[in-house]
């Protein structure tokens, strides 16, 4: 490939990346509503996933320093949506898991934003989602080839 159409590409990349989160992330809020913030939505998402998490975990998951999470999970516990419950063998270690409010509003949110992404998803034929979601996927790993690799050196 020649200079130019991998420039060519590399811009179309970007743009494309920058217009398709935008779009996304506004959307997705629209749907959250006034209650959560797309990153407090997408932290009771992983918490509801694993079940219990420590704020270490999160930061580490999100790519984002600690003191961002702490930030988050203040709200969400002011909010009544998640608990702290301390470690009994390392008073140091706290557990974060959702409160029954918590799994309310989750589960609420998630539905509008599950039948969001379907409104999308089913303008493609399988063989495209397939697809897409390979390539999607392989994007991801070497994301995180490239982050691990970083912190590496």
């Amino acid at each position: 490939m020649s200079d130019n159409v991998i420039k060519d590409l590399i811009d179309k990349y970007i743009e494309l990346s920058f217009s398709v989160q935008r779009k996304a992330e506004c959307l997705v809020k629209e749907q959250i509503g006034s209650d959560l913030t797309n990153d407090q939505h997408y932290t009771l998402r992983y918490i509801r996933k694993v079940g219990s998490c420590t704020s270490s975990e999160l930061a580490e998951k999100f790519y984002v320093q600690k003191s961002a999470i702490t930030a988050i999970i203040s709200r969400l516990w002011e909010k009544g949506l998640i608990q702290r419950t301390r470690d009994e063998n390392d008073r140091r270690v706290v557990y974060l898991t959702l409160t029954d409010k918590g799994n309310e509003l989750f589960t609420q949110t998630e539905e509008r934003v599950y039948n969001l992404v379907e409104s999308f998803i089913t303008q493609f034929d399988q063989a495209e989602i397939t697809q897409f979601m390979k390539t999607y996927e392989k994007l991801n790993q070497i994301l995180i080839d490239s982050k691990n690799s970083q912190v590496g050196e």
